[in-house]
């Protein structure tokens, strides 16, 4: 057996590995519950609950009611970007935008992530010839099992404000929201506070958090979500297995490049060095 061929056996285990894991993170459909991002978005198509917990998040808005320009919103702007799709995408009697996504896993990239979401509602929200002044106030809300900024707080509210004046905001109506239901300060209300609890796995604490409760397990019967789900499971796990391939064959034909110019040292380095690996991708031309 080759080098190359050698390698590719070592890395081919490694991708196996990694399709097991996903298997095994996979949740049953009967075993779900609210921090499922798929579910939570079901639950949130009914708009009393999607509202109160709009006022829970908002305590300063007066949202009197809720429509659903789409039920979770997909946003495909061309081949070359990145496609969303949101969890629960709505908005208010003032066109005011609210997006709201369960986000369980601390990928460690939500900051920018909410970047990039912020982006593309922008695009949706304003067409050719408008004029930019029509953009609506719109927030983008992660609900997290984990504290993201490591500081305790339960919410943690950003918007564009003057570095070398805090007191003047941008006022471009930009706000992103990360709320954290492992929090330990008294800084949201009881019933923001119970909606967390729940989300960390704790039992319903008031008469909201129940009527989710019982949504969840009513979603739960539903079969026609339940095949929804698992469909968007076997697709994401084809996706998956898909990027692993093609992953593998890039580094494996990077390698076969740096033996060929004897570079070893680089070899080692790009085993761990994602980075410097990327760096080599632009370097041989390898896409």
């Amino acid at each position: 057996m080759g080098y190359i061929e050698f390698l590719a056996v070592i890395y081919g285990k490694k991708a196996g590995k990694a399709m097991d894991n996903i298997e095994e993170k996979q949740t049953k459909w009967e075993e779900l519950s609210i921090s499922n991002d798929f579910l939570f978005g079901k639950v949130m198509q009914n708009p009393k609950l999607c509202k109160e917990l709009l006022q829970r998040i908002l305590p300063d808005l007066n949202i009197e009611r809720i429509e659903y320009p789409e039920l979770q919103k997909s946003i495909n702007m061309d081949m070359d970007a990145r496609s969303v799709r949101l969890d629960v995408y709505v908005k208010d009697e003032k066109e005011v935008v609210y997006d709201i996504e369960m986000q369980v896993s601390h990928t460690k990239e939500l900051p920018k992530r909410s970047r990039y979401y912020q982006s593309m509602i922008d695009l949706q929200l304003i067409d050719k010839g408008q004029f930019y002044d029509e953009l609506k106030r719109s927030y983008v809300i992660f609900i997290c099992p984990f504290d993201l900024y490591g500081k305790g707080r339960h919410i943690y509210t950003f918007e564009n404000i003057c570095k070398e004046d805090g007191s003047i905001s941008m006022g471009d109506e930009a706000v992103k929201i990360f709320l954290n239901a492992k929090g330990t300060l008294d800084d949201v209300s009881d019933e923001l506070k119970a909606f967390l609890d729940y989300v960390a796995g704790k039992k319903p604490k008031d008469a909201y958090v129940e009527r989710l409760e019982e949504a969840v397990k009513e979603a739960k019967k539903n079969r026609e979500w339940r095949h929804e789900y698992m469909t968007l499971l076997m697709r994401d796990q084809e996706n998956v297995k898909i990027g692993e391939i093609r992953g593998e064959e890039k580094m494996l034909l990077l390698m076969e490049r740096l033996i060929e110019d004897k570079r070893f040292d680089d070899i080692a380095r790009i085993k761990a060095d994602k980075g410097y690996r990327q760096k080599l991708y632009l370097e041989y031309h390898i896409i």
